[in-house]
C-alpha cells in the first residue's frame, strides 16, 4: 500500500512539472537564448497561524520551485525580513532590491524584484508608495495597509544587451479607492521614470480579478501576458487559492503586464501540487518573452 501511495505522490509531485516543460518546450514558439523569462510570485507570509501550511513547511519546496524555472526576473510579494533573508540565502544566482513597506527598511512586508546575476545588471532602482505622497512612507487613500511598489533599471549581459525595466508590486486587499488610484498612480510613474523607447514589465498581486475596472484600465495602458502571449496561456484560470485544492477557478488576481516594446511567448499559472500541500496560497504566473 505505501508503494502504491508512494507512486501517486510521486505523480502528484512531477506531473504539473511535466506539463508545463512541454509547454515552455512546445513546437509553436520555440525558446532560443535570446528569449527572457519573469515570474511572480506571492510567497505568503510567515504567518504562525497557517498550519501544516507554515512557511517553515513549504519554504525548502518553494525555492526548489523558483530554481527549476530559474527566471530572469521574480518578483515577490508578502515576503518578510526573515523570507527575504532565506530566498537570498538560498538562491544565491539572484540579487535583490526592495524594502520593507512599514519603515522602508526592512519592517514590513516587501513587493522585491530578485534578478540574476549571471544575466541582468541593476543599473538603478528604488520604492515609492502608493498613496497620495508616494515618495513618504505613507498609507494612501482608503486602504487597510501601507502599499509600494519596487522597480529596478535592468540591462542584459548578454546578446542583445537590452535595457529593461521592471515594477512589482501588492495592492490592496481592502480599498477601492485605493486600487482605482494605484493603477493611475503605477501608469503615471512609469511614464515618467522609464524610458519610452524601452521594454517594460510590471508584476505583482493586484487584488482585482480582470473585470475589473481597475484591471480593465490597466489592461488598456499595458498588455496582460495571460491574453498576449503567442499560444494559449497553461495552468487553472486562477492564481489564488488559500491552500484549498477545492478552490473554484476564477480568482485569477496575479499578472504580469508589458509595454509594446516585450514580444509574449508563453504564459502560464504553475499550480504545484507537493505532498498534499502548495508551496503558497497563490500561485506564481511565469512568461518568457523577447524584446522587439
Amino acid at each position: 500500500m505505501n508503494h502504491v501511495t508512494n507512486q501517486i505522490r510521486t505523480r502528484l509531485v512531477f506531473l504539473p512539472v511535466l506539463l508545463t516543460m512541454l509547454v515552455v518546450m512546445g513546437t509553436n514558439t520555440e525558446l532560443t537564448a535570446q528569449d527572457r523569462s519573469v515570474m511572480t510570485y506571492n510567497l505568503r507570509n510567515s504567518n504562525a497561524n497557517d498550519g501544516e501550511d507554515i512557511w517553515d513547511n513549504r519554504k525548502e519546496s518553494l525555492v526548489q520551485e523558483i530554481a527549476f524555472y530559474e527566471p530572469d526576473f521574480l518578483g515577490v510579494q508578502e515576503a518578510l525580513h526573515s523570507q527575504m533573508e532565506y530566498l537570498d540565502e538560498q538562491l544565491p544566482q539572484y540579487a535583490y532590491i526592495g524594502v520593507g513597506r512599514d519603515d522602508g527598511k526592512t519592517r514590513g512586508e516587501y513587493s522585491a524584484i530578485f534578478y540574476h546575476k549571471d544575466r541582468v545588471k541593476l543599473l538603478t532602482g528604488s520604492t515609492f508608495w502608493l498613496s497620495e505622497t508616494p515618495d513618504k512612507i505613507s498609507k494612501g487613500w482608503d486602504a487597510a495597509l501601507p502599499r509600494i511598489v519596487t522597480y529596478g533599471h535592468f540591462k542584459y549581459k548578454k546578446g542583445k544587451k537590452d535595457k529593461i525595466w521592471y515594477f512589482n508590486t501588492h495592492f490592496d486587499h481592502r480599498g477601492t479607492e485605493a486600487r482605482e488610484k494605484s493603477v493611475e498612480l503605477i501608469i503615471k510613474k512609469v511614464h515618467e521614470l522609464a524610458n519610452s523607447k524601452e521594454p517594460v514589465l510590471i508584476s505583482g498581486d493586484f487584488n482585482l480579478t480582470p473585470d475589473s475596472k481597475p484591471i480593465q484600465h490597466m489592461s488598456k495602458a499595458f498588455n496582460d501576458t495571460y491574453t498576449h502571449s503567442r499560444v494559449p496561456a497553461f495552468g487553472p484560470a486562477t492564481t489564488f487559492q488559500g491552500f484549498n485544492i477545492n478552490a473554484q477557478n476564477d480568482k485569477r488576481i496575479d499578472y504580469i503586464f508589458t509595454n509594446d516594446h516585450v514580444q509574449v511567448l508563453k504564459t502560464a499559472i504553475l499550480s504545484h501540487w507537493i505532498d498534499g500541500h502548495f508551496n503558497s496560497d497563490h500561485f506564481p504566473v511565469l512568461s518568457y518573452f523577447r524584446v522587439k
